[in-house]
Formats: structure tokens, sequence, C-alpha cells
């Protein structure tokens, strides 16, 4: 199994969410994000050359370092300066009220506890600063979701932790954020039970 999570899998996603979908749907997530941003769950660093040359400083966590030599090609693309950081998004290592933006895209499927890592999402956004988020989850439709409860168990084995069924928008919100723009769409071509999708942008909710 270990040879799956650590070699086959992450090749496997790398290919897959290189089709042209993903990377539409990531330059227009992406378009408007600027200043010194941290993106949770980096992968295998497919966001970057989507980033605009608004942004001054990119940092990027992940928990596991895969595909090492793929990431440091697509590091060397960009034109802003790059800091990798190994941690998980539950536990980041920066100070309160940095980031201009945090990024997340298909992350918040697979972090261990959503809740705290939003958290740390917050903790660690500036006022007024902006989380970005692109993920899959949970759908609207009872009868959809009751085939993502169904299959969940498997899902996590195959996709290496990744959960069908988690509510997006809901986690968001629990966790001290306020959303300020929620979309939902299904990706076009995938089986509505893994292409539920939820796009949008939130920001810190201020204490009166």
């Amino acid at each position: 199994m270990k040879f799956y999570a650590e070699y086959l899998f992450p090749r496997l996603m790398d290919w897959m969410m290189s089709r042209e979908t993903f990377q539409r749907l990531r330059a227009d997530v992406l378009k408007d994000v600027a200043g010194d941003v941290l993106e949770i769950g980096y992968g295998t660093a497919l966001n970057l050359p989507h980033y605009p040359t608004s942004v001054s400083h990119l940092t990027m966590v992940d928990p596991v370092r895969l595909l090492r030599s793929r990431v440091e090609r697509r590091v060397a693309t960009v034109g802003f300066p790059v800091t990798i950081e190994q941690a998980p998004a539950e536990s980041l290592p920066f100070t309160h009220e940095r980031f201009d933006c945090v990024i997340s895209t298909w992350t918040l499927c697979t972090v261990s506890e959503p809740e705290q890592a939003l958290r740390e999402v917050r903790r660690v956004l500036k006022p007024g600063g902006t989380f970005v988020f692109l993920e899959h989850g949970r759908s609207d439709d009872a009868r959809v979701a009751a085939w993502q409860d169904r299959l969940n168990p498997l899902q996590r084995v195959m996709a290496c932790g990744c959960n069908l069924n988690r509510p997006i928008h809901q986690l968001i919100e629990r966790s001290g954020l306020r959303l300020v723009h929620r979309g939902r769409f299904c990706l076009p071509h995938v089986p509505r039970v893994f292409g539920e999708m939820y796009q949008g942008h939130a920001s810190p909710v201020t204490s009166t």
C-alpha cells in the first residue's frame, strides 16, 4: 500500500488533474489572487502556472512531499518567490494574520480534521484577507449523497484518504469564516458522486 500511496497514486492523480477541464477551473479560481499567498495541500503544484503576476510571494504546504522533481520543475517556471513547507493544514507553522490569501483546491476532502484546518486558515489570514477554495464534496441531491456515503469507505482506500461526502460550505461557515461568494456545479462527463463541486471565497469573521 505504501508503494501505491507514494508512487502510483500521485502519478495517476497528477495525470488526471492535469486535464484541460481542471486547468480551466484552476485558472478561473486563481485569477484575482494577489499579495502574500498560502496554498494548503499543494500536491504536485498543478496550480503554479495559473497564479497571476499580482502574487508577491507564494508559500505552499503539504504534510507529504510527492513527485519532488516534478514540483521543483514547476516552481522554476514562475516569476515570483516560492517557499515550500512540509506541514499539515491542521497545524500551520505561521504567525497570526500573516497572509493576504489562502488557497485550497481539492484539498479539504483529504485533510484529517477539516474544521481544524479551516480554523488555522482563519488564524493566518489578515483581517480582510480572502480564503479561495475549489473543492468537491457532498451533493445536495439526497439520492446522490446516499451513494456518496455508501462509496466513501472504498473511496478513502482507493484515493488515499479522499472523502466524497464532506459538506464544504458548512465546514467553512463552522470554522470562523464568512462565505462572501459561493458556487455549486457538477463537473461535466463525471458521475455526480465524484463531480459535485464547491467554489468561492470567504473572509474571517470579525469580532464586534
